[in-house]
C-alpha cells in the first residue's frame, strides 16, 4: 500500500497512515544498510521478522551492500538518492553523517510528530536526542542502538600462555606486545582493506593521548590539531603498527577477529560488533577490556533509519522506523547485534556478558563520538582525514600526517 501526502504535515496523517497500513496487511519496504555479516545480518533478521508479523503479507526488500562501516554501502546510496530514486529507509549513522549529509541538503522528512507519539523524547536519553537533531532542531532519524567503538579484544589463551594481562595504558600495550611477539604471537590484528579500520584504530589511540575533553575539543576547535597531544597520539600509533598482522591490508575488520579467535594474533581494537561476531561463530575464549588508556571514557556511535522525502512507500516506512524505536524491536534486535539499546528502559538479562558490562559503562563513563562511524565530524572532514590515515599508514611519517590533519581540520572550519 502507498499513501500519498500532498500539502501537509507529516502531523496530521500520521496516525491514520500507520494504522490503514497496519490493518490492510501486505504492501512492500526497501531497507537499505550494509549489515552482511554475523550478529549484524542476525538482527536485522530479527526486526524483519517481527515487521511481516506485524503486518502480514508484507514483502521486505532487503537491499544490503557489503563493506565495513559503509564505505561501498555509502556510495551506492548516494547514486540513488541524487538520482530521486531512494530506498524507503537507510542505516545512517546517527550525528553528522546524516545531518551534514542528506538533512542539510534537503532530502530527509522531520520525524517530530512520530518522536512525539511514541514517546521517545523520555525514553532516549538527552545526549542520543540532540545527535538526532537537524540545525532547525527538528529529528530526522531514529536510533536502532549504541554502539561502544574503542575496545579491546584479546584471546585468553594466547594472554595467559605469554603471561599477560590486558592493558590498560599505552605503555602497557606496548609491554604485552612484546610478550605476545615472544610466544610467537601477532600481537595486534589489524584489517583495514577499507582504511576506516586504521581510523577507527587512531581514534581512541587518540583519546588515550588526549582524554574525553581533549578528544572532543578536536571537533569544536578547542584542541588543536597541531598540538603536542596529537602528535603524542600519531607516534604511538607508529610504534603500534610495528606490531600488527604484515597481511593488514588485505584483510577485513571481521577476518582480523579471525586471527585472535584463531590464537594467531593476541588482541584487536575494534567496536563491540565484534562481540556478535563471536557469538555468531560460537567463540568463548575472547575476552575484553577498555582499549588503552581509554578506561572511564565511551567513544560511541549509533545506527540509525530515517524517512527520505521520496520514500516509495511511506506508511510502511512509518511503521518500520517506530518498530526500530520500539522497545520490542530494541531488545530483539541488539542482543545479536552486539550492541546496546538506544532506549534507557531495555531489559539487561536479555543481553550477554559483555552487553550487560557495556550497559553499566554506558551510565557512567564519559561519553565521546566517533570519529570513524559519522558521530564527530561531517563525512568531507573523515574522507580528508580517511586520506591522510592511507598515507600515514603506509609511509609511518608522524609529522607529515599531522601537517595533512591539521590541514584538512582547517578545512573543513572554512565550510
Amino acid at each position: 500500500m502507498r499513501i500519498r501526502v500532498m500539502g501537509w504535515g507529516i502531523g496530521v496523517v500520521l496516525s491514520l497512515v500507520v494504522l490503514s497500513a497496519m490493518a490492510q496487511g501486505g504492501g512492500k519496504l526497501e531497507i537499505f544498510s550494509w549489515w552482511t555479516t554475523g550478529g549484524e545480518a542476525a538482527g536485522l533478521l530479527k526486526l524483519f521478522e517481527i515487521a511481516k508479523r506485524q503486518q502480514p503479507g508484507l514483502e521486505i526488500i532487503n537491499a544490503t551492500v557489503a563493506g565495513g562501516a559503509g564505505q561501498n554501502a555509502k556510495a551506492v546510496l548516494k547514486t540513488r538518492m541524487l538520482g530521486g530514486d531512494p530506498p524507503d529507509s537507510f542505516q545512517v549513522h546517527m550525528g553528522r553523517e546524516l545531518t551534514d549529509t542528506w538533512v542539510v541538503t534537503g532530502f530527509m522528512e522531520p520525524l517530530d510528530d512520530l518522536f512525539k507519539q511514541a514517546g521517545w523524547e523520555q525514553t532516549f536519553p538527552k545526549g542520543v536526542l540532540e545527535l538526532l537533531k537537524g540545525s532547525d532542531g527538528r529529528y530526522y532519524s531514529v536510533p536502532a542502538n549504541i554502539h561502544r567503538a574503542n575496545v579491546l579484544w584479546y584471546n585468553k589463551k594466547a594472554f595467559q600462555s605469554a603471561g599477560a594481562e590486558p592493558p590498560k595504558t599505552v605503555d602497557e600495550f606496548f609491554q604485552v606486545a612484546d610478550k605476545l611477539k615472544a610466544a610467537g604471537v601477532t600481537p595486534l590484528a589489524l584489517g583495514d582493506n577499507g582504511i576506516w579500520a586504521a581510523t577507527h584504530l587512531f581514534e581512541t589511540v587518540l583519546i588515550g593521548s588526549l582524554g574525553a575533553e581533549g578528544y572532543r575539543g578536536l571537533w569544536t576547535g578547542k584542541t588543536d590539531w597541531s598540538g603536542p597531544g596529537v602528535r603524542k597520539a600519531l607516534d604511538a600509533m607508529v610504534r603500534m603498527l610495528g606490531y600488527v598482522n604484515a597481511d593488514h591490508a588485505a584483510r577485513s575488520w571481521d577476518q582480523a577477529n579471525d586471527l585472535v579467535i584463531q590464537g594467531k594474533a593476541g588482541m584487536t581494537i575494534m567496536g563491540d560488533w565484534v562481540d556478535a561476531d563471536n557469538l555468531a561463530k560460537g567463540v568463548k575464549d575472547v575476552g575484553w577490556a577498555p582499549a588503552p588508556g581509554n578506561t572511564g571514557v565511551y567513544d560511541a556511535l549509533s545506527d540509525s533509519f530515517g524517512l527520505p522525502k521520496k520514500a516509495p512507500h511511506r506508511a510502511e516506512t512509518l511503521n518500520w522506523l517506530r518498530l526500530i524505536g520500539s522497545k520490542e524491536g530494541q531488545e530483539a534486535f541488539n542482543p545479536l547485534k552486539g550492541s546496546i539499546c538506544a532506549r534507557t528502559d531495555c531489559n539487561s538479562k536479555l543481553f550477554g556478558p559483555y552487553l550487560q558490562w557495556a550497559m553499566e559503562q554506558w551510565k557512567k563513563d564519559a561519553i565521546v563520538p566517533s570519529l570513524a562511524h559519522g558521530a564527530a565530524a561531517k563525512e568531507s572532514w573523515l574522507t580528508g582525514i580517511n586520506d591522510a590515515m592511507s598515507l600515514f599508514v603506509t609511509g609511518k611519517d608522524a609529522a607529515q600526517a599531522q601537517r595533512l590533519l591539521t590541514a584538512a581540520a582547517a578545512e573543513a572550519a572554512k565550510k
